[in-house]
């Protein structure tokens, strides 16, 4: 079983595998353990990563990157308008109402959703990590910023459907972050100790999050999140790109914003600086040759400039520190320990804020860029029933408060609840109980949305269908269970109908008030996420005075209570209407068109394989031609051959540019049937030396040995097979000076009088049939044998005086004289 975590990141993502020796983040084809956010469309195939990252500057409309966005989201969305003026690729409104990304593929204008494109980076991924382990994925773990909605949620999951990946879990970032720091620290405190509190700061490239963590021996709780979506390393390369194409269009009078190529070139030499300004104070220069027009530009900037034109970002680092400490009550004494990750997590302004507000110096303990596809990689190995990991409870929070509201009877209007108050525990289900004679909606929705980086506050409505009254006319008991599950996505799970029948007395039992039930939910997975509560007090409903008679008269003695009520549930459909879900027939299409490009990208990739072939043959050969084959083809064949690589070479960048691949295939069978005999004669004359010379080394040793027939060493051989031997030698012998010195008289030119595989065929044959004789083993002479004797009177003379006698074995003399009457030694007397 696969054990994988993705990072997804917003400009780079880095994939963990869980193997015997640990955690292992590992490498892409380019052997490099990041790889780009980026997907790029060609008129042939698609290229996805590192490769697409390279068609940035010459295929930049048809290049994607900072998709990540978009998970979720409507095109009307004022995120969405406002962000399409710094990207220089083309978004489009889906059927659905959601984001698309409008490119030219396969020479036609195709928009694909966030979804499909996402789909795409992660069939990457999936194919990274079968490279390293050598088999398929199928079973992994996703990372996602801790404040993606519940429609960014479940369009990533889609996503990974799309892939062909099962996501045991989308985990949250800092959550991943968290377990990688707990599983590594070995000096966590015991579970009766005091809890260790750690902050774990994330400054990524697409926003800002922290999160407060306790931590015990084997348990990890998430005590509370905040975070700040706009501000990550992007926002700090917008404000470059927005000050240099202010101060190139006064100085040289450009519109860099309507040159798509340009704006792409300026915001890779922005990143560039802004990293080399983290780890410098001095002016640094930014230098773009040909930007636009023909035109050089020149700038430069310092840290302390940098800082200045911030300002407005690094003033809300503090807000989301401040928070968490809000929120949980705690001191600053209280940390233990503020671990800081991410790429965007070196700029010095940031930590100096960081460190300051906290009064301590910032730990540095994991990864900054790899820290979350290892903590994910974690949690999936945790989910493995193949990997045996130190036992680890991982409570996550719900970051934001969801309620739900429905319609109740006539006279009682809309009810509204907080079903998970914000920093709730998560996973978690509740049970909700209603009474309704017709199906009824529940809506779910957030009830802060100012805290929401999204427009919309729904989650999703569910229609509660097939309820009926019961009957006697009155309404029926209606049970609903709602959770959040592992992936932090709200649902409304099951609902069912509780049918009351008559008691033993024949009396209806009478109808109670609503009452809302609350338990942890156990996912049936290798081990729990959460260790169960002993309490937990925030119901939806309060106990009304009647509720609280009934539960008086429950306390009382048994024969006081009312006889046992029987009911019969029946399990109620639940029709779900979820922003932005696909549709099982949107999302299966959207399969079937990956599969159908996975092909195609692989056609393409044979096909410039059969190609790049072709051309790297006549480079080869070219360069050959008149330097180590010149010797072994004549004047006219060696003409005759480099005036076809010469056609072919042309061939290729004209009416060769775009063939099948077959015909690539025949080019090169073509030209191999020209070139092969001459290389081949050139690698005879390489190896020939060497198997001539094993075969006179064979040839030598069997000859001496022949010549020391008589000696002692050799005189247990039997002299007709020796005989043979000789002849066998004697006859290769013959052979190899005959076929040496008809080779030396051959011109090079022509082919090879003996082949290596002849020569070779030769050495093998004298092997086989002399070496059985010659490595024959001498027969061992047996010595003779000599018997034990005992110490003893052998016919009346004393054994003793001629046997070496052992005192520490010896027998009181009694015993020694009894033996030897009783068993005489057979000896030779001379």
């Amino acid at each position: 079983m696969s054990v994988v975590g993705f990072d997804l990141g917003f400009q780079s993502c880095y994939v963990a595998v869980a193997r015997a020796g640990g955690i292992e983040t590992v490498a892409n084809e380019y052997s490099d353990r990041c790889t780009p956010s980026f997907v790029s469309f060609g008129p042939r195939n698609r290229s996805i990563g590192a490769a697409a990252k390279s068609q940035v500057v010459t295929n930049c409309k048809n290049t994607v990157q900072s998709f990540k966005q978009f998970h979720g989201r409507a095109f009307s969305d004022s995120y969405v308008q406002s962000a399409k003026s710094n990207l220089v690729y083309d978004l489009a409104q889906m059927p659905s109402g959601s984001t698309g990304i409008k490119v030219m593929y396969m020479e036609e204008e195709r928009v694909f959703s966030i979804e499909q494109v996402t789909g795409m980076l992660l069939t990457k991924l999936k194919e990274t990590a079968e490279s390293a382990l050598k088999k398929p994925v199928a079973d992994c773990v996703i990372s996602v910023p801790s404040y993606f909605t519940d429609a960014e949620r479940r369009s990533v999951m889609d996503a990974a459907q799309i892939a062909g990946l099962n996501c045991l879990r989308l985990m949250n970032e800092t959550t991943a972050v968290t377990l990688a720091y707990g599983i590594y620290k070995q000096d966590l405190p015991a579970p009766e100790e005091k809890p260790r509190i750690v902050v774990f700061v994330d400054l990524g490239h697409s926003g800002y999050q922290v999160s407060v963590c306790a931590f015990n021996k084997g348990k990890l709780k998430i005590l509370a999140t905040a975070f700040d979506s706009e501000l990550g390393g992007k926002d700090f390369d917008d404000i470059l790109v927005n000050h240099f194409c202010e101060e190139f269009g006064k100085k040289y009078k450009l519109d860099v914003k309507s040159k798509p190529r340009a704006l792409v070139r300026l915001y890779q030499e922005c990143e560039k600086l802004k990293k080399l300004m983290s780890a410098n104070s001095s002016d640094l220069p930014l230098n773009i040759e040909c930007f636009m027009n023909d035109i050089d530009v020149s700038s430069k900037l310092n840290r302390g400039q940098f800082e200045e034109m911030c300002a407005g970002l690094l003033a809300k680092v503090e807000g989301p520190l401040r928070s968490v400490m809000e929120q949980t009550k705690l001191k600053k004494e209280d940390i233990y320990a503020v671990e800081i990750v991410g790429g965007a997590s070196r700029i010095p302004a940031i930590k100096e804020r960081i460190s300051k507000f906290f009064g301590k110096e910032l730990s540095t303990t994991l990864n900054a860029d790899e820290a979350v596809a290892r903590g994910c990689a974690l949690q999936c190995a945790i989910l493995s029933p193949a990997f045996k990991v130190r036992e680890f409870s991982i409570t996550d929070v719900v970051p934001y408060s969801i309620s739900l509201k429905w319609n109740s009877a006539a006279e009682e209007g809309l009810s509204d609840c907080e079903v998970f108050p914000k920093n709730h525990a998560a996973p978690f289900s509740k049970v909700l109980t209603f009474y309704r004679k017709e199906p009824f909606t529940l809506e779910a929705y957030y009830n802060s949305p100012k805290e929401l980086p999204y427009p919309s506050a729904t989650i999703g409505r569910f229609l509660i269908q097939n309820v009926v009254p019961q009957a006697s006319g009155e309404s029926a008991k209606v049970k609903v269970k709602v959770r959040v599950n592992v992936h932090g996505v709200f649902s409304v799970s099951s609902a069912s109908l509780v049918e009351v029948l008559k008691t033993a007395e024949g009396e209806e039992q009478p109808t109670q008030k609503a009452v809302c039930h609350s338990r942890m939910f156990f996912p049936t997975l290798k081990q729990q996420y959460l260790p169960r509560l002993k309490s937990f007090s925030s119901l939806l409903f309060q106990t009304t005075t009647e509720d609280a008679k009934q539960e008086k008269k429950n306390d009382q003695p048994p024969q006081a209570k009312k006889p046992k009520v029987k009911t019969k549930t029946v399990e109620l459909p639940i029709e779900n209407n979820l922003d932005w879900q696909l549709s099982s027939e949107v999302l299966n299409m959207f399969v079937e068109n990956e599969g159908k490009m996975i092909m195609q990208d692989k056609l393409e990739k044979e096909r410039n394989d059969a190609k790049n072939n072709v051309e790297e043959y006549v480079y080869d050969m070219r360069d050959k031609l008149h330097g180590v084959l010149e010797k072994f083809v004549n004047e006219a064949d060696r003409d005759t051959f480099s005036l076809k690589l010469e056609d072919t070479e042309n061939w290729l960048y004209e009416d060769g540019e775009d063939q099948q691949k077959q015909v690539y295939i025949d080019k090169l069978a073509e030209l191999k049937k020209m070139g092969q005999p001459i290389h081949e004669r050139y690698m005879e004359a390489e190896e020939r030396p060497k198997a001539f010379e094993d075969l006179g080394r064979q040839i030598q040793m069997y000859m001496k040995i022949i010549e020391a027939y008589k000696d002692e060493q050799y005189d247990h051989l039997d002299e007709l097979e020796v005989t043979r031997v000789d002849k066998h030698v004697n006859d290769a012998m013959v052979w190899m000076n005959s076929k040496m010195n008809q080779q030396n008289s051959q011109d090079l030119t022509l082919d090879p009088v003996v082949k290596v595989e002849e020569i070779k065929a030769k050495t093998k044959e004298i092997y086989s049939a002399c070496n059985p004789v010659v490595s024959k083993p001498k027969p061992k002479v047996e010595p003779p044998k000599e018997e034990k004797t005992e110490n003893g009177p052998v016919n009346g003379q004393e054994g003793t005086e001629n046997q070496p006698c052992n005192p520490d074995k010896a027998m009181p003399a009694g015993t020694e004289q009894e033996t030897a009457e009783n068993k005489l030694p057979e000896m030779d007397i001379d």
